[in-house]
């Protein structure tokens, strides 16, 4: 049951949310570059390979991409970030960057941070890079163990301690939560800070991709609820800003373990340009809910005129959601939790309930 301070923060918040999805401002712009990568890990939700079958996305292709964007959005107000896979497998990475750059646009990265060494983290700063996003997953067995590679952790610390010296530079730590690192979190908090680490994301894994039946991968409810209270007790501490991702609505927890209230922004503030042109929300979400290709559409026309299954969650109303008093502060969860049939794969709330 939500207390009478949450219902009335998130009825105001609902007001606003309204607005917002009228408006859908275009914020963030995910590029996918690549489906190459040269871990394997066992969360995986694209299925990336060391060689993909997909070939990289052009860069000139996304450049003229941002010229529709640039033509209706003043530039500085749309982050891009560019993903993949694992962006450092592009050679011309930099090259990239730089034009992304020079067309008015701030950028950033998310990477395994296997590849990045002082000499391309240097090029990539000289190519225009103002943020950085790194994936460590528990310290130094448990992450090996999740990338599938040894000395991931090796590489990924050492990425990270080098990016906490970099003055000025914005970064942040992601850590998918599972029941190999959940009893470390702990330690691992501490490693962080002493490397200089102000910002630590955490979420949990859902069900598609490689992740799908590994129940290694899956926290149960007494977990997943502790992992709400290890946030929300790291976030009072104030030696790191600790928050839960952006997947689902958490009743009382909300307000407690993220900035803001539950929101899904795929649609809303967030698009995507994934690597076969396809135009998205978000990366993690399935092809049943794409909305044109820039191959063939304007990138902009169809931020205007499409994204209604976004927008419109009513949709969803259907199955476990049909009869929830709380569909009005959630909508249905993530569109990234929707199987090809539109069904819930899980519901945040029902795992701390």
């Amino acid at each position: 049951m939500l207390d009478l301070r949450h219902r009335i923060a998130l009825d105001i918040n609902n007001v606003l949310q309204r607005d917002v999805r009228r408006s859908h401002p275009l914020e963030q712009l995910f590029w996918e570059c690549t489906l190459r990568c040269n871990l394997a890990c066992r969360h995986c939700g694209s299925d990336c390979k060391m060689v993909s079958q997909a070939p990289d996305m052009p860069r000139e292709d996304f450049l003229r991409v941002l010229d529709s964007v640039n033509a209706r959005c003043e530039p500085h107000s749309v982050f891009v970030i560019v993903t993949g896979g694992e962006p450092l497998m592009r050679p011309d990475l930099e090259e990239c960057g730089r034009g992304i750059y020079e067309k008015g646009f701030s950028w950033g990265m998310v990477t395994n941070g296997f590849a990045l060494t002082p000499e391309r983290f240097a090029r990539l700063l000289d190519s225009g890079m103002r943020s950085a996003t790194v994936s460590l997953d528990g310290l130094q067995d448990n992450h090996d163990w999740m990338r599938g590679r040894e000395h991931s952790f090796e590489r990924a610390s050492t990425a990270i301690r080098m990016l906490a010296q970099q003055k000025d530079f914005v970064f942040d730590v992601v850590t998918c939560v599972n029941r190999r690192n959940y009893a470390e979190l702990p330690r691992l908090k501490e490693a962080l800070i002493g490397w200089g680490v102000s910002h630590w994301r955490l979420f949990t894994v859902f069900p598609m991709g490689r992740a799908a039946g590994d129940d290694e991968l899956q926290l149960p409810r007494d977990e997943f609820r502790g992992l709400l209270d290890f946030i929300k007790q790291t976030r009072k501490e104030g030696r790191i800003h600790a928050s839960y991702g952006c997947e689902g609505f958490l009743g009382n927890y909300e307000g407690e373990v993220r900035d803001h209230f539950y929101s899904c922004e795929a649609g809303i503030t967030a698009a995507s340009v994934l690597v076969d042109g396809s135009i998205s929300a978000c990366a993690s979400i399935r092809a049943d809910y794409h909305q044109g290709n820039i191959y063939r559409d304007d990138l902009m026309d169809v931020w205007e005129k499409g994204f209604q299954p976004y927008r419109d969650r009513e949709w969803m109303r259907t199955g476990e959601c049909a009869d929830c008093k709380y569909f009005k502060y959630c909508l249905g969860g993530g569109m990234h939790l929707r199987d090809d049939q539109g069904k819930l794969l899980f519901c945040h709330l029902k795992r701390i309930a």
